[in-house]
């Protein structure tokens, strides 16, 4: 795949609005006058237009840039086309009123996404869009359960995500290796990515359907039927011509490549039955039984309704005793077997809590001259007494101290 500028007082959808930043006097001043036999119109240049909307833009931008000069340029180009083509907008008699207002909408737009940023506006749109075409994926999909359409709509979205930059690129008369590279070209994008996904088509009956939808369910219908493997044929050598052609077959690999992928380490499976006793037992010497049957069955994959039928809980007791259950584990977590956990994550201090170099780079940066301190002499495993004495605290001291360090790394790991 994710809002109105502070001094715009019109409606965008309305024809009738005046913009604060034009008077009818320049309106007349600046207009356009094209003489046909049927029409009569008044519209702006695409120049003159670009630098109305980026005296507006300045006021959340705060600057004026290349790239928001090129944004506001192509908005303006877009909107000429759009009120040249139409004939509705021709004989209203109010060219430069409705390019103000189409110009501005898709301004707004545009802001909406930049406000949200790069990573939340992505989030937005990718929901909107799945939103859009669940119901139509769904129907073709039926016999799948949710994840299979779930995985099924990332694949589809991924590609109208590319037939988007496609169109992008043809409409703006954009080279074929343009991407987006600053925030607000990225926002222009996405803003444009909606604006694509629910154009109107129209079907015959007279109909209309969004684009996306039409391309959601030409997609679920060209999906390929299910494939009967064979799964001894699928691991064993293949004998024989038929059985060697088979083996060779795109599903085959498939399913061979899942089997692969899927192989759980015995050496996981062990680390994590060995967590599992350890915070059974850690709950245990808390007093906290009732947590150990929760966690017993949420470990056999049981449903809320199931576990509060077993348990005799109610919904409020059930939420309390998850309160209670979460607090527990994290305080496992990250004060009484935190190395153990941090193993079994694969986010030990020698690989750097299980952060990327530039994450582990930026986490270091945000802590202060006695969090590095800490930090260094837990990688070189010293004791809490050593650490103590170097940092002038007591030894329970330095364990809420590295128990807030490691709340701060989990924050930064899955920034």
């Amino acid at each position: 795949m994710t809002l109105n500028l502070a001094t715009t007082t019109e409606s965008t959808n309305s024809p009738n609005s005046v913009s604060p930043f034009v008077s009818t006097s320049q309106l007349n001043q600046n207009a356009n006058v094209t003489t046909s036999e049927e029409t009569v119109y008044y519209g702006f240049q695409p120049e003159e237009l670009a630098e109305i909307l980026l005296k507006e833009l300045q006021i959340t931008l705060k600057q004026t840039t290349r790239s928001a000069q090129a944004v506001v340029m192509r908005i303006a180009l877009e909107v000429q086309r759009i009120c040249q083509k139409s004939n509705r907008i021709q004989n209203s008699g109010e060219v430069q009123t409705w390019q103000l207002d189409l110009a501005r909408h898709r301004v707004q737009k545009c802001l909406q996404y930049y406000r949200l940023g790069s990573r939340q506006g992505r989030v937005e749109l990718h929901s909107h869009l799945a939103s859009m075409v669940y119901r139509h994926v769904a129907s073709f999909a039926a016999q799948l359960n949710f994840q299979a359409r779930y995985n099924l709509i990332e694949d589809f979205l991924q590609g109208f995500y590319i037939e988007t930059l496609r169109a992008f690129r043809r409409e703006h008369q954009m080279g074929a290796d343009y991407t987006p590279r600053t925030q607000l070209e990225l926002a222009e994008y996405m803003a444009f990515a909606e604006q694509y996904a629910k154009r109107q088509i129209g079907l015959p009956g007279r109909n209309r359907q969004r684009l996306i939808v039409l391309r959601a369910q030409g997609f679920a219908k060209g999906q390929p039927p299910e494939t009967a493997i064979d799964i001894e044929m699928a691991v064993e050598s293949a004998k024989g011509e038929d059985a060697e052609n088979h083996s060779r077959s795109a599903a085959v690999q498939q399913v061979r490549e899942q089997m692969v992928s899927e192989c759980i380490d015995p050496a996981e499976g062990v680390l994590r039955d060995r967590v599992v006793a350890e915070l059974i037992e850690y709950l245990k010497s808390q007093g906290h039984t009732d947590c150990v049957d929760y966690l017993v069955l949420k470990l056999k994959d049981l449903s809320a309704s199931e576990i509060d039928e077993i348990l005799g809980l109610s919904p409020r007791q059930r939420d309390y005793l998850q309160q209670r259950f979460k607090y527990h584990v994290e305080k496992f977590a990250r004060s009484h077997n935190w190395q153990l956990v941090h193993q079994w994550l694969g986010a030990e201090l020698d690989q750097k809590l299980g952060m990327t170099s530039p994450q582990w780079e930026a986490f270091k940066a945000t802590l202060s001259p006695e969090q590095l301190t800490l930090l260094e002499m837990k990688r070189s495993q010293e004791s809490d007494k050593t650490i103590a004495a170097a940092l002038k605290c007591t030894p329970k001291q330095v364990q809420k101290r590295w128990t807030q360090l490691l709340s701060q790394a989990a924050i930064a790991r899955n920034a």
